[in-house]
């Protein structure tokens, strides 16, 4: 067990309704502290670095920092502005890598070393429209070459991947209507699952529903839909087998095999809103609430399928403010740093913070 508490940087927080104990980080960087969205893990592979995101209300702008559990040190990096969630960790070294503008950068958790250009889209593919998204959250190809981009240029979402060497970008599709969330295969670098997103007409203001959510699109073919039937189902991530995709869907968690279309439905008792798996599929962590606004009261859970035992860890309280209506602070409760590692955003506190706690702890309570 990690000793959290002496380092200064934490505080235990235990839920009187649940009486479990989790970590919240108490070392204050910026005002609002924050984990990452529930796509991507914030923490490297060996458990040493554990990044998060950092905002200063009214600023829209977030930023990182970095904790470092080996030596208890915690660096910001104003130098590092991302848009929409697009955040990755480099799970080999802990490297962080995010958008801004049409470009991806990185930088390492050391402190003085410098923040490097990876690559950018080209300017005649922008062709001096504006640039309103690059990528809703960074995914890097199963081989290590590529990262992904949905990007938002103009009036069409682009898809394609940017080489990490800096080669010219590739050109995968182009939507007239908004698709996001995509998501590189983890076992095949020419797949990528993506989302049908509700559309929001730049022009007339018009917003046109989701009809049908999961899509996979192999490099140099198109894009098709996953399920057999069109279904608003929200929040996939793919299966570290990349032959599943996950979603959820009212008190219901799905499995998806991407070549059938056919589901494993993972029932709950209550609400879905976003949930996240362990790397073997037997370990859920998820999050609900009874009625969605932003900054709305929210529950994180955990269910042991091995035992068939559900936890409710925590209910967050809302927080019908500034900072719930515009810093997306939903729980996003995911698995990191090899299934070892909790971590999800709180408002226990009554204020944004960053949350962790280890599954084996999870796994004693459901044994």
């Amino acid at each position: 067990m990690m000793d959290w508490t002496s380092s200064g940087l934490f505080q235990p927080w235990t839920d009187p309704q649940s009486g479990i104990t989790f970590q919240i980080l108490s070392k204050e960087i910026a005002p609002l502290q924050k984990g990452f969205y529930f796509v991507n893990d914030c923490m490297s592979a060996d458990g040493r670095y554990l990044w998060f995101c950092c905002a200063y209300p009214p600023s829209l702008v977030k930023t990182l920092a970095v904790i470092d559990l080996e030596t208890w040190e915690v660096h910001h990096f104003p130098d590092t502005q991302f848009s929409g969630e697009s955040p990755f960790v480099a799970p080999e070294n802990g490297h962080v890598y995010w958008c801004v503008g049409d470009s991806i950068w990185t930088r390492p958790p050391d402190p003085q070393a410098p923040a490097t250009l990876v690559n950018s889209v080209p300017s005649e593919l922008i062709g001096g429209r504006p640039v309103h998204r690059l990528a809703t959250h960074l995914t890097r190809s199963a081989d290590k070459a590529e990262f992904f981009v949905d990007a938002g240029i103009g009036l069409g979402h682009i898809f394609g991947t940017l080489p990490i060497d800096g080669s010219p970008f590739v050109h995968w599709h182009r939507f007239d209507r908004t698709h996001n969330h995509a998501q590189m295969s983890p076992t095949d670098p020419d797949v990528t699952l993506f989302a049908e997103e509700i559309h929001r007409d730049p022009i007339t203001g018009l917003t046109f529903p989701i009809t049908n959510r999961l899509w996979v699109i192999r490099r140099g073919e198109a894009p098709r839909p996953i399920l057999r039937e069109p279904r608003w189902v929200s929040h996939e991530w793919w299966d570290d087998d990349g032959e599943h995709a996950w979603c959820v869907w009212g008190n219901e968690t799905w499995r998806v095999h991407v070549a059938t279309g056919e589901v494993e439905v993972i029932g709950f008792p209550h609400h879905c809103w976003h949930s996240h798996c362990s790397h073997d599929g037997r370990l859920i962590i998820g999050d609900s609430n009874t009625k969605f606004y932003r900054g709305c009261r929210s529950g994180v859970h955990f269910l042991n399928r091995d035992t068939g035992r559900l936890l409710d860890i925590v209910y967050n309280p809302e927080m019908h403010n500034y900072a719930g209506r515009n810093y997306h602070i939903d729980p996003h409760p995911r698995f990191c740093s090899q299934d070892r590692y909790v971590v999800f955003t709180t408002t226990v506190r009554n204020k944004v913070d960053l949350a962790v706690m280890e599954t084996s702890t999870l796994l004693e309570l459901t044994s």
